[in-house]
């Protein structure tokens, strides 16, 4: 059969599996879990993969799992969904205890890569090579000290769940990789072929200060939310020294302000963010913040305590990649435009770290209302969020692994990188340690 002719019963198979599709997302949307704990989606997943006879490997980074399509290993397209929630109390749908809420889209990722891995079962015998199902866990990089706790108890070494999978070798034998996130169709009204966006360091900031009594002898403690709110002022002060075209973006919270207000505060402690669109500005603003922050617990006698981890890798989609894929999005959705942006966006995901390493796409779909991440985030359309996305999937696969996967070979050959995968833990050691000029 050509590759029309598979198309069309790939989408077919698609189309006769909608209700069940629909379903797993929907199941998934109800019961959001935080990353590392994602374990009804992970058996939601698996389940998927037993009905469909897939060889599957779990518990990879604790909660994530892949399948194989079949045994050939001529060349390896990987399409990946994302297992978690973001936290979002005030979501409607959001869990009671632990906050989470599915308000970043993920759910529709899965349904979208378990809809292609049903449409492309029914033709899998006919495919030129292999097809990879990732679902991976920890996409959100949140609960930093949660997290930490997790790598000093040695269960992680890094906070994203495909950073994980890299250390952990279950990219190696992937030529490409492929990925849809969500897009708020109030604000789009296209689809995007790639996306491109800015990479962090994550940092956990703790000021250590001097308890008293806040009302007798203020004088005899050392207040370590003084040193902190001084800090938050002063990266404020730097944002004027950052150049608009490294797209830095520093955004800090507070997690912990003291224990009760008749105690000068001795233990104040900050999360942030400290994102740009290249490895030497997420350095040069890493090193500003950490200057303003040891400068101002110095101020009112504090110490300080940083912890610098490996935030993501700014993401740039392969053009040539994206090409495929916008070709079939263009012929299953008629009515849209696609697009191939060039501008580098302020969202962050650990799929740069993966594309950084071999030829990858973050795609965009609608389908969704009212603003990702927040408490009015909503699914506006089931055909567009789940059916769309894993019928663009599974053409682009089809197209891609034809002819013996020569698509896939000829957008390797053009791939360029500066580095391997034996470089990837080297690049945050470079990252995590930079001092500039000397300084300390």
């Amino acid at each position: 059969m050509n590759t029309e002719q598979l198309k069309k019963i790939v989408c077919d198979t698609i189309d006769q599996n909608k209700d069940k599709i629909c379903e797993i997302g929907n199941s998934i949307y109800k019961n959001p879990e935080l990353g590392f704990k994602e374990y009804f989606a992970s058996s939601k997943v698996e389940s998927v993969f037993q009905e469909l006879g897939l060889e599957y490997e779990k518990d990879l980074a604790i909660t994530g799992l892949k399948a194989k399509l079949n045994d050939k290993t001529n060349v390896n397209v990987a399409v990946l969904g994302e297992l978690d929630a973001v936290v979002c109390p005030a979501h409607p749908d959001a869990n009671t205890n632990t906050g989470a809420a599915h308000c970043c889209g993920h759910f529709a990722q899965i349904a979208g890569m378990l809809g292609c891995a049903i449409g492309l079962s029914a033709i899998k015998d006919e495919l030129d090579g292999n097809v990879t199902f990732m679902a991976t866990p920890a996409e959100e990089c949140v609960e930093l000290e949660y997290r930490q706790g997790m790598k000093d108890e040695g269960k992680i070494q890094y906070f994203g769940g495909k950073q994980e999978w890299l250390r952990l070798g279950h990219f190696d034998d992937v030529d490409v990789a492929m990925l849809i996130h969500g897009m708020d169709s109030n604000q789009e009204k296209a689809l995007k072929a790639c996306s491109h966006g800015v990479g962090f360091i994550a940092k956990t900031v703790k000021f250590i200060g001097k308890e008293a009594h806040a009302g007798i002898y203020p004088w005899d403690g050392v207040n370590a939310l003084d040193a902190a709110t001084l800090a938050l002022s002063a990266i404020n002060a730097i944002r004027s020294t950052l150049k608009e075209k490294d797209v830095v973006k520093i955004h800090p919270i507070m997690t912990k302000g003291g224990t009760l207000v008749n105690i000068i505060p001795n233990d104040v402690r900050l999360e942030m963010y400290i994102r740009g669109a290249t490895i030497e500005a997420i350095k040069d603003a890493n090193f500003k913040v950490n200057r303003a922050l040891k400068g101002c617990a110095y101020a009112v006698g504090c110490e300080v305590e940083i912890q610098d981890n490996a935030g993501y890798l700014p993401i740039h989609s392969d053009f040539r990649l994206a090409e495929v894929f916008a070709s079939n999005a263009k012929e299953i959705c008629k009515d849209v435009d696609v697009i191939m942006p060039t501008h580098i966006e302020g969202i962050s995901t650990d799929l740069g770290d993966v594309a950084t390493m071999l030829p990858s796409i973050m795609a965009g779909i609608g389908g969704f209302v009212d603003g990702f991440h927040t408490k009015n985030f909503k699914i506006a359309d089931e055909d567009e969020a789940y059916i769309v996305p894993a019928k663009i999937l599974a053409c682009t696969v089809i197209d891609l692994l034809a002819n013996q996967g020569a698509k896939v070979q000829e957008i390797k050959s053009q791939f360029k990188s500066s580095y391997s995968m034996n470089d990837y833990e080297a690049i945050w050691k470079d990252i995590l340690e930079f001092r500039d000029k000397g300084i300390v």
